[in-house]
């Protein structure tokens, strides 16, 4: 079937209800974008975003639209960039709707220093510095060994345990989301195989499009804003950007055999089998939404563990103090989360999947730090090495609109395959230190991977979520080092 998307908006489209759907979808872009999504599907390709946004409006108890933002690009069952909430009463839980890095998110810290603290020998310096503090690449190791007790508690407590081990400041801990720690978190639901794969693994960044990158701002948008979220011209900013790592992956891997046996065993009609869901209050489903808290708490503790280690190496290259590296926010991808919203005038209990999307809760809600409630939560929106990265918030039609959600990132454009192909690591490199930014990277390849060039453009995936009111600007960041696994 070829789709048609009608225009709501200048940056808004729908895909009208028709078929098996049983809410319309919705899809944030300006015109290039809705125009990729298009041409992909006249082209018939296997992996199209319509047919998945299609197939997602199809599986029971979902509510009012089968959401895209506007970094939207095609993934496992899901698109990247989907948000889908179901009633929790008779709605579903999917594998497809979290993804397999559980709790993919975006670490910001606030630091002292001023861009005009640093010259290249400096930058240098201090990008060796983290290079080297930091473990990152494949098969990286981290300094906190755990064993097969201690992970349990690790997938428990998030980022207090990380804190109990003397990794980080114990006023992180109110600027995070869920405050470091979610509720419902079993670990006897996630497998020994699981388990074990992360023993070695927590405090490490990973590899892929995971980071850690500092920045300084470069403009400011919404000057009472930035006052309450800490922030000034030129000031030094740092992103760390990873999750779960193998334990993560492993739950994913594990759950879809179970979840594909519940399909079976409930009737639950599925348009693919990567979409295999389970009743949410089911056996099958509560076991897999409480084996997924386990690992986004175990994220919640791999960034805690990684800023200890960040400040460790800022204080040994540049001298500054760990307390003077603050924690503005944390934001979780890839979750999965039972949360009260208003659908059509009644507020429901709903099981809000956000895959490659992030939670950006408008103002007056008591999840927000008190701190920052009147203007809203915090978004981080993560750069590309050479691009910018933003600061963001979210608004009351963030949660009238889309649940309290928004875009991640800029959205690939390019798969690493095509993008190894068209860039070499070394060259990509020497281009970016021209614009004065410094990369780190553990492979050639990864970097080659994650050119900046094989992702949808950041200001325009941005500025269609803000010209919908969406979220409002803040502040665009400007990589000064960027660290790659």
């Amino acid at each position: 079937m070829a789709f048609t998307l009608n225009p709501i908006s200048k940056f808004l489209w729908e895909l009208p209800k028709e078929g098996d759907m049983l809410v319309p979808g919705r899809i944030y872009g300006d015109k290039e974008i809705i125009a990729m999504l298009l041409e992909d599907d006249r082209a018939g390709k296997e992996w199209n975003s319509l047919r998945q946004i299609y197939n997602v409006a199809c599986l029971p108890g979902i509510q009012k639209y089968s959401l895209a933002m506007s970094d939207v690009h095609p993934g496992y069952g899901f698109v990247i960039g989907g948000v889908g909430a179901f009633d929790v009463q008779t709605g579903v839980i999917s594998v497809a709707g979290v993804g397999f890095d559980i709790n993919c998110g975006v670490r910001a810290l606030r630091t002292t220093m001023t861009r005009r603290d640093f010259n290249e020998a400096r930058k240098d310096h201090l990008g060796d510095e983290l290079y080297r503090t930091v473990p990152a690449g494949v098969g990286s190791e981290g300094h906190l060994r755990l064993d097969l007790n201690t992970i349990d508690a690790a997938a428990l407590g998030g980022a207090e345990f990380a804190l109990a081990q003397g990794y980080g400041l114990p006023e992180d801990l109110e600027y995070i989301e869920e405050r470091g720690k979610i509720a419902n978190a079993r670990p006897e639901n996630v497998s020994d195989k699981a388990k074990k794969r992360q023993l070695k693994q927590l405090g490490t960044l990973g590899s892929g499009n995971h980071y850690l990158e500092v920045q300084y701002v470069e403009e400011i948008f919404d000057a009472a804003a930035a006052k309450a979220f800490g922030l000034h011209q030129d000031q030094v900013i740092i992103f760390v950007h990873c999750g779960s790592r193998a334990y993560g992956h492993q739950i994913g891997s594990d759950y879809l055999q179970t979840l594909e046996a519940a399909a079976k065993k409930y009737a639950i009609p599925i348009r693919e089998r990567e979409l295999v869901c389970a009743p949410f209050n089911s056996p099958e489903g509560q076991k897999y939404y409480t084996a997924v808290n386990c690992g986004i708490n175990m994220a919640f503790a791999n960034r805690q563990a990684i800023t200890h280690l960040t400040r460790l190496a800022f204080e040994r290259a540049v001298g500054l103090k760990p307390e003077e590296i603050t924690t503005l926010y944390e934001i979780a991808h890839n979750t999965v989360k039972v949360e009260r919203h208003n659908v059509d005038g009644q507020e429901k209990e709903l099981v809000v999947h956000r895959k490659g999307s992030t939670r950006a809760f408008g103002p007056n809600r008591p999840e927000v730090p008190a701190a920052y409630r009147a203007v809203g939560q915090p978004v981080l929106i993560g750069g590309t090495m050479g691009t910018h990265s933003y600061i963001l918030h979210g608004t009351d039609k963030t949660m009238s609109d889309t649940f309290g959600s928004a875009c991640h990132g800029a959205g690939r454009l390019l798969s690493r395959h095509q993008a190894s192909k068209q860039w070499r690591g070394t060259e990509l490199a020497k281009e970016l230190r021209a614009q004065g930014i410094i990369i780190k990277g553990h492979s050639l390849r990864g970097l080659a991977e994650e050119a900046p060039g094989s992702y949808k453009d950041v200001d325009r995936v941005v500025d269609a979520m803000y010209y919908e009111g969406i979220v409002n600007k803040v502040a665009k960041l400007k990589p000064m080092i960027v660290v790659k696994g």
